[in-house]
């Protein structure tokens, strides 16, 4: 029997679906619709078959947005508004290409599309990411049909990869403080990509990692978040910006809808996702890095439970406090069982030296992983200091 929350999710998701493909077609109707753009998100695959995502939307003006060294107030909330208030664009088809292969998928109601290429030939194995052409077929408004196109970038590891890796991005790449709710509003909505903050050493230990121990080979990396696809521009852009490497995302739908309210959670989200990875690249094993600030401790700790044969190991940044620490110090003695080591690490560094000392990666990249924590904590320090200034 279902409960009233669960009726209430239902009716609140269906009365949400039915409005928004009412004022799609009422617009599409009067040719309201100007602009469409298509949102291509990172994919991923193997040798036989390639799986991409992305989403139509009206074209609010947020990628033809201009950013400032220093974006003002105003402009980080116009974008972030820009971001969350979307009109999606529902039942209409795109085609995918990728070589000789052609697929066609419909948008759902929330604009979001997804593809499951398979592939004919193998792909080139000397690099790691490949070009899929997407292409709006339908007219919009008074958008004509195949006119809106885009690129997505979808990510093939060479047969040769050494391990993968599964990154959380808040409080483990980039300083959110997702513990307080304050602060995280702060940061997402006053805040660009050229003004929000990683953690010391990330971009250099993440390289070191993708490249391995001394081999030419690039090991693919996962990012796993349950920060909204609103926010994807965000975050790629943040990741260029402090040269951390390209890697998939897997991030959340915060609609309202049946599975948005109850069923895809934070805990249950990542670990569905880390489980699409793990069946598709079953030749792979993986490093799992996260932080003690949410749940990452308790959901590697399950991935190890139900694969240890495929976790090489975990590193856990310490971002709480001694009662959080020694539940995750529990979780690791859980899971020693396994022989995976499952560190709680003070920073990058630590989890780089055990790293270097297991040939994950090559010891000569300590000395560039203390540079760049070195200059990011010199960095960070400064841009406190600005903040203060400017509150003072």
């Amino acid at each position: 029997m279902k409960s009233w929350q669960d009726v209430l999710k239902g009716v609140a998701g269906d009365a949400e679906a039915q409005f928004d493909k009412l004022k799609w077609r009422l617009q599409d109707k009067f040719n309201r619709i100007a602009r469409v753009q298509i949102w291509a998100y990172r994919g991923h695959g193997t040798a036989n078959t390639v799986h991409l995502r992305g989403r139509v939307l009206e074209d609010n003006g947020l990628a033809q947005m201009g950013q400032a060294d220093r974006d003002s107030l105003w402009a980080n909330l116009l974008a972030s508004y820009r971001r969350f208030e979307t009109d999606e664009v529902a039942d209409v088809r795109v085609e995918a290409r990728l070589g000789e292969v052609v697929q066609t998928a419909v948008t759902d109601v929330e604009g979001y599309f997804q593809f499951a290429l398979p592939l004919r030939s193998p792909l080139p194995t000397d690099q790691l990411w490949h070009a899929v052409s997407l292409t709006l077929l339908d007219p919009v408004g008074e958008v004509a049909a195949g006119t809106v196109q885009a690129t997505a970038r979808v990510m093939v590891p060479a047969a040769t990869a050494q391990f993968g890796l599964i990154s959380d991005v808040d409080d483990t790449i980039l300083q959110t403080h997702a513990t307080n709710l304050l602060t995280v509003a702060r940061l997402t909505f006053l805040h660009s990509a050229k003004t929000r903050l990683p953690f010391a050493g990330v971009a250099a230990f993440y390289e070191a990692l993708q490249r391995g121990g001394g081999t030419a080979v690039r090991n693919p990396i996962f990012y796993v978040s349950s920060s909204p696809w609103n926010v994807y521009d965000l975050l790629t852009d943040f990741m260029s910006l402090q040269n951390i490497p390209d890697g998939v995302l897997f991030l959340r739908d915060y609609g309202i809808g049946k599975e948005a309210l109850g069923a895809t959670d934070h805990h249950g989200h990542k670990l569905t996702q880390i489980e699409h990875i793990f069946s598709t690249h079953p030749q792979l094993n993986f490093i799992l890095l996260g932080d003690s600030g949410q749940k990452d401790p308790e959901i590697y700790s399950h991935v190890v439970e139900t694969h240890p044969e495929r976790v090489l190991a975990v590193y856990i940044r310490d971002v709480t406090d001694d009662a959080r620490d020694a539940e995750v110090v529990t979780l690791a003695e859980k899971t020693a069982v396994h022989n995976i080591p499952f560190l709680l690490v003070p920073d990058t560094v630590a989890a780089a030296e055990h790293a270097a000392a297991q040939g994950w990666i090559s010891p000569d990249d300590l000395t560039a992983i203390r540079a760049d924590k070195a200059r990011d904590v010199e960095e960070e320090s400064c841009s406190h200091g600005l903040t203060q200034i400017f509150t003072d």
